[in-house]
């Protein structure tokens, strides 16, 4: 038998709460019911909190305003840390000229768009151009065709010894309460098979995801790693990922891990959170 803690009871003992998005405040239907209390708790509270999330298929302000038509008015563009802004600070670092492309929709090249850099589409790469592309991202599961879009991309790979970034490690996700959709890591981790090579993961479970988000934190205030907890749905990204860290964590049932098969999913993974909760909000 699952033994449940109290939401507010846990998050009572850190000075901040980081959240995944899909599972944990939204589902496939929209906002989580009653998470809008969670928010207003927060803030009486005067605890920080931020959205952590694997979600590059469309800018911090875009996704803030997706949370705002939906009435949760909490979350704004700077509470939002996503998977796009390493694969960004990544191409800053690393890739000075030549062409991004890009597997994904225009809202999601918002983070690969660079002055000194000319991103496309993986559908405009041809003979032309393949020579000056200096790297490939995927960002997103839409915005281009599945079979030539793919075959492109895995000629280019193929032809080119260039960094391929991921910047949505998610292999997939749900869009009924029964079904799921193959998300940009499970499109980049066949095509790894493929091209029988690596690609620059960035996102939870990664460790990279993390420090990035609590050095955000760090560079305005004095903080350490047991002030803050992370909350989620899946054990393998939200709560291995802060396990790794050095985060105290907390599995929500409200997601992809079901109240049914959580502590057989906990015991066969060996991925155990701190804390087990129903759900986010805050009755």
């Amino acid at each position: 038998m699952i033994q449940l803690s109290d939401f507010r009871s846990v998050i009572d003992q850190y000075k901040i709460v980081f959240f995944d998005a899909f599972g944990v405040l939204k589902n496939y239907k929209g906002l989580v019911p009653g998470i809008e209390n969670t928010f207003e708790y927060l803030e009486a509270q005067n605890k920080e909190f931020y959205i952590v999330t694997n979600d590059a298929s469309r800018s911090p302000v875009q996704l803030a305003e997706s949370y705002h038509r939906a009435g949760l008015y909490a979350v704004t563009a700077d509470r939002i840390v996503s998977s796009g802004m390493l694969a960004k600070e990544y191409l800053d670092l690393k890739v000075h000229e030549g062409i991004v492309a890009y597997l994904g929709t225009p809202n999601s090249a918002h983070y690969i768009d660079d002055s000194d850099l000319h991103t496309l589409p993986v559908s405009s790469i041809d003979e032309s151009n393949i020579d000056k592309v200096s790297a490939l991202v995927f960002l997103d599961d839409e915005g281009f065709d599945w079979f030539k879009d793919l075959n492109t991309a895995v000629n280019l790979i193929r032809k080119r010894p260039i960094p391929v970034i991921v910047a949505n490690t998610d292999f997939s996700y749900p869009v009924t309460k029964n079904e799921v959709s193959i998300a940009a890591g499970g499109i980049a981790s066949m095509i790894e098979t493929i091209v029988g090579r690596k690609f620059i993961r960035f996102g939870k479970p990664d460790s990279q995801m993390f420090m990035f988000a609590y050095d955000l934190i760090r560079e305005r205030r004095p903080i350490v790693k047991k002030d803050i907890v992370m909350v989620g749905d899946t054990l393998h990204t939200d709560i291995l990922g802060g396990n790794k860290f050095g985060f105290d964590t907390i599995l929500v049932l409200s997601g992809n891990t079901l109240p049914g098969d959580a502590i057989t999913r906990i015991n066969a993974t060996g991925i155990v959170p701190t804390y087990i909760c129903d759900s986010a909000v805050v009755e």
